[in-house]
């Protein structure tokens, strides 16, 4: 018996080619939802933008497939009538989040090796043109191509992710169910950036557009970027806070490096939250814990220095110019420099 793309699967991802031809097949109009029993389904669009943009937080609900594929189709109108790409960004990034985490579960937990084997052809290969495969000896690691790996992985930042850090085997790569899905979380979210960006619209229904109307106000101090003033920073910390004006989704080290900086020159807890503000991910609570802990506030105490030169050029993170000669941290650029004393 042939193994297919169950509903299950669309409510998890409804990105995928099968859902759109399931609004299709069913000649779905979009003024259908002017009706009194479609409100819920636009009530809990409008609810998954309100965790992600005001919250921070992905929306990890699931319900059936029919409620989960045109509960996206609606977040997409919804995102795409605000017209913001503070909001954009954001639902991106924990659309794509939400589908990591239902696929790193579906790697794990499912038994069958046939329908494991279709899960990755059908999300991986398809939509990314990267060809994973079940491990011949351990059904729990997967392998990836050194090539493919690289692609991907170069974008990271952690030590973890290094090449010479990962179990190569006969040229692949061989990773666990989070690491395999944690390779294209960015292509995900690109994918529903792009879906967002290509959409064109008809005339809204009236119950959508009066709930656009309601999520644009309540919002807007949430989407709205803050810019920040570039000053005499190191050209690294620089290119971090250009990166934060764009609404950038910046690395784990990248955002680090930033936060330390603004430690080591005497920036307030608040100043150092409000330069995350525009974050895609950013969760105000979650943001103040962790510098408190790089501040030493919390924890062991420790305050976190910042990284040296090196290790950020180790990371990519580095942006040297003329104006770096000589320094080993970025907290000492601009100053003067001790001159090597001559031998006598």
């Amino acid at each position: 018996m042939s193994i297919r793309i169950g509903t299950g699967d669309l409510a998890k991802y409804p990105f995928l080619n099968e859902a759109s031809d399931y609004v299709r097949e069913t000649h779905f109009d979009i003024q259908e939802f002017n009706r009194p029993e479609m409100k819920h389904i636009i009530d809990r669009a409008a609810h998954r933008l309100e965790r992600e943009v005001a919250k921070g937080l992905p929306d990890e609900r699931l319900d059936r497939y029919e409620i989960e594929i045109l509960t996206f189709l609606v977040t997409l109108i919804i995102v795409k009538s605000i017209g913001t790409e503070g909001v954009l960004r954001k639902h991106s990034l924990f659309e794509a989040r939400r589908a990591e985490k239902f696929l790193s579960e579906d790697l794990i937990r499912e038994k069958n090796e046939q329908k494991k084997r279709l899960i990755l052809s059908t999300v991986f290969r398809e939509l990314f043109k990267v060809n994973v495969e079940v491990s011949e000896n351990n059904s729990q690691l997967f392998k990836v191509k050194i090539t493919d790996y690289l692609m991907r992985a170069s974008h990271f930042h952690e030590q973890e992710w290094k090449l010479i850090n990962r179990l190569v085997y006969n040229g692949f790569v061989y990773l666990d169910a989070d690491e395999t899905v944690r390779l294209i979380r960015s292509e995900l979210g690109q994918l529903i950036y792009d879906k967002v960006k290509s959409m064109t619209l008809s005339t809204l229904p009236q119950a959508i557009k009066t709930k656009v109307d309601e999520l644009k106000v309540q919002l807007a101090p949430h989407y709205q970027y803050q810019k920040y003033k570039i000053q005499e920073y190191p050209p690294c910390i620089k290119h971090a806070l250009e990166g934060m004006n764009k609404g950038e989704n910046l690395s784990h080290s990248a955002r680090l490096m930033l936060a330390t900086f603004a430690l080591a020159i005497g920036k307030s807890i608040e100043e150092i939250i409000t330069l995350f503000h525009n974050a895609p991910d950013y969760n105000e609570k979650v943001t103040r814990y962790q510098i408190e802990h790089l501040a030493g506030l919390r924890g062991s105490g420790t305050k976190y220095s910042v990284p040296s030169c090196q290790k950020l050029l180790n990371q990519n993170l580095c942006f040297a110019t003329e104006q770096c000669n000589g320094i080993t941290n970025p907290i000492q650029f601009g100053k003067p420099t001790t001159p090597k004393k001559e031998s006598a």
